[in-house]
């Protein structure tokens, strides 16, 4: 009976340990891939507005900035759109779009993980496939690359808040 005790005890004590044993792949104190954004703000939008906000371009009606936050844009907006930073585990992810005719016509990652060779090697391999990706479905509704789930996950983050800021969709 005693043997068993002590068996059941160590056994109790090795899972406990572990199971409580942090990588060193695994984020200080971060439980989600993605961590809070630093610029709780949001994204920023420079560019011109062709003069309307509202749902019915050919009316001509509204006076709009293209930053009244009200309605999408129409056929007039062009300029350029910067995407909150988005913190993940791995490092800071940033994106930018260029918006023509109320399309997305460009996205540029101003930001990635590049804090060691292997960060640099996943993102020259997904960043590319997340841009083509963005400009086929015009929105942040992407699929994650497999290998680069953070910075998917943080590049459409910082996408939507492009997105958002330029007051597309």
């Amino acid at each position: 009976m005693r043997r068993i005790t002590i068996w059941l005890l160590s056994t109790v004590a090795a899972l406990v340990l572990l199971f409580s044993y942090r990588t060193s792949t695994m984020g200080a104190g971060e439980t989600g891939a993605v961590a809070a954004r630093t610029d709780p703000g949001g994204g920023s939008w420079s560019g011109t507005d062709g003069g309307t906000t509202g749902s019915d371009p050919s009316t001509g009606g509204g006076t709009g900035t293209g930053d009244s936050g009200t309605g999408s844009p129409t056929g007039g907006d062009s300029g350029t759109a910067t995407g909150s930073v988005a913190q993940t585990r791995w490092g800071p992810v940033q994106v930018k779009i260029t918006v023509s005719g109320g399309k997305i016509t460009d996205v540029t990652a101003v930001q990635v993980p590049d804090g060691n060779r292997r960060d640099q090697e996943i993102n020259d391999y997904a960043v590319p496939i997340l841009r083509q990706e963005a400009l086929a479905a015009q929105s942040a509704r992407i699929d994650s690359v497999s290998g680069a789930t953070v910075t998917s996950d943080g590049y459409r983050e910082s996408l939507q808040s492009a997105i958002d800021a330029a007051h597309l969709g």
